[in-house]
């Protein structure tokens, strides 16, 4: 099993916007592609309230690489995502990590 940690930097006063999207759309589109969430996070006592952390859990590098490429070319994807920027946009930068566990993670 492979995590991926991925961090959604938004520009000020953006965040709600992104959690509606992901809340309203992007889960249910990541379904479609059997993309697998272990969790998502906001911070609550941290130096910056302005990001959104979550893990994805993958087989492997190769099933990442198929179902993501499949998921940014996908239709209802591109469209959810332009008409949730129309207002401007969300995010200021995005980090992506693929974590590997330590021997004693409890988490494999």
């Amino acid at each position: 099993m492979i995590h991926e940690l991925r961090i959604y930097h938004c520009l000020p006063g953006r965040l709600p916007r992104l959690l509606q999207r992901f809340q309203d759309h992007t889960l249910r589109i990541w379904d479609r592609f059997g993309i697998r969430q272990a969790g998502f996070w906001t911070v609550a006592v941290g130096p910056s309230n302005h990001a959104l952390y979550y893990l994805l859990a993958w087989e492997s590098l190769a099933e990442r690489g198929t179902k993501w490429d499949a998921f940014r070319a996908d239709p209802e994807w591109l469209r959810v995502a332009a008409e949730s920027e129309r207002d401007g946009p969300i995010l200021e930068r995005v980090e992506n990590l693929i974590l590997q566990p330590t021997a004693f993670s409890a988490v494999k």
